[in-house]
């Protein structure tokens, strides 16, 4: 087993006033060329928008794109004609292949919108544009680990066109779990959301992240109540 520790206090960070957002890997400005990516995950983004404030329409191509709010409600449209409101406990999928246009906003007047954004190499290029969002209950289904992205939706998750499978648990303090690498190759990168873990014998605190591959399991424990972590199992070569 490798690991490679992404300390929360060693990302990127740029406070632009209306959004104040960390980076894990490269990003616009933050340059980091031992942090480019992870394998085919390239791209989490920590951002805090504050009320009424947003990304205003921009293009993507050729990119799986993951957001999870943490708090607030993201308002999202884009050129394939969705209009939605996505809030904690929801996760939305985009698959821009060919190209797409969409804006992000904060939805509220008075309150400030924290998400999580992913971006995952695709598998295959220049497929037709996708959009799909589902609600989890994160905060009363705890104890083991909930499928909300897949390759294949076999498990009620969200559909992506990449090799890759996320999953969330909220745990208990001294709650224990394996987790079970899905393809042979795959590598794990684990984000703490809330609370305090030990993840293949490392301690994890807010928003740290962990790398880890060449096996085929990583033991995940909590070390406080109502503890909440991501998971992302990834292909290591793109």
């Amino acid at each position: 087993m490798k690991t490679e520790l992404y300390a929360a206090a060693s990302r990127g960070h740029k406070n632009h006033g209306w959004l104040d957002t960390y980076h894990t890997f490269s990003f616009a400005t933050y340059y980091n060329p031992d942090r480019v990516h992870f394998g085919a995950l390239r791209v989490i983004n920590d951002d805090v928008v504050e009320a009424g404030q947003g990304f205003g329409t921009h293009p993507h191509d050729n990119m799986e794109i993951v957001s999870i709010p943490l708090y607030g409600d993201l308002e999202h449209r884009d050129s394939m004609g969705h209009t939605s409101v996505i809030s904690a406990g929801e996760v939305q999928v985009m698959s821009a292949g060919t190209g797409l246009m969409h804006s992000e906003y904060n939805s509220s007047e008075d309150k400030p919108l924290n998400f999580l954004q992913i971006w995952v190499f695709p598998r295959e290029q220049d497929v037709k544009p996708r959009y799909d969002q589902k609600s989890f209950d994160f905060i009363h289904d705890k104890g083991r680990f909930i499928p909300i992205v897949s390759p294949d939706s076999k498990d009620d998750s969200l559909w992506l066109n990449q090799d890759v499978w996320f999953s969330i648990a909220t745990l208990d303090r001294d709650t224990e779990l394996e987790y079970k690498i899905k393809k042979r190759g795959n590598g794990v990168f684990a984000m703490v959301i809330e609370g305090q873990f030990t993840v293949a014998g490392k301690n994890l605190n807010h928003r740290d992240g962990l790398g880890i591959w060449e096996t085929s399991s990583v033991s995940v424990k909590a070390n406080t109540d109502n503890a909440r972590i991501l998971i992302i199992d990834v292909p290591m070569k793109v």
